[in-house]
This record gives structure tokens, sequence and C-alpha cells, in this order.
């Protein structure tokens, strides 16, 4: 298959928008995370989804101009869920504390204080 425009705007890249409010309201704005710089923004979820695809398209035919090697999204099934981190022994005696206080495992509480 040509790797043109058109095969690039139909890979499923990771797209992410997050609600942001601040001292001048309430705003939207999304992000590519395949590819560094592409952001997009707006009053609504519909509208930064639209001005961060139109960014992606911008982008990706600017990648393609000038030649550039243009990343593509990697399948979830080529993540296992398990990653390895080494922790100070100070901090992992804490985090056991804070797990055996909650009553849960070590494991769901990492998952815990990753995923807030």
């Amino acid at each position: 298959m040509k790797k043109d425009l058109k095969y690039y705007l139909s890979l499923p890249y990771s797209k992410v928008i997050v609600k942001r409010t601040d001292e001048d309201g309430v705003h939207y704005i999304g992000k590519v995370l395949e590819i560094s710089g592409c952001i997009g923004d707006g009053e609504t979820e519909s509208l930064a989804m639209e001005s961060l695809n139109d960014s992606l398209e911008a982008i990706l035919e600017s990648m393609l101009k000038h030649g550039d090697n243009i990343p593509e999204p990697v399948p979830e099934d080529n993540f296992s869920g398990k990653f390895i981190v080494r922790i100070p022994k100070s901090l992992h005696r804490r985090l056991v504390f804070e797990s055996q206080k909650e009553g849960i495992s070590l494991n769901q509480y990492a998952l815990y204080k990753l995923s807030s």
C-alpha cells in the first residue's frame, strides 16, 4: 500500500482530549500521542477534535513533503500491561504499608496511584 496522506489519516492514532478551566473559562485541548507537536483546541470537545484532526492533516502533509519519518500507531496488543520500575527501598516500604492499610495488593495500589 502506498503510504500517502490518505494512508496516514486512516491510521488509528491515539488522540486525547483534556478539559481545562482557567481564568478564560472552560476549553478543551487535544493531542496526538504519537506525533510531537500535534495539538488542537476548542470551546467544546467536538471543536477540539476537529481542530486536532486539522492539525494532524497539516503536520502529516508537511512531513510527507519534507520526507520526514512519520510514526505510526503501535497496536495495543504489542503491550503486555507489565513494566518493571526500580524505586528506593524507603518508598517501597511506604507503599506496602499504604496498600495494606487500604486492604489491597501492592499491584492494585500502584495501579490506583498511577491512574490518578
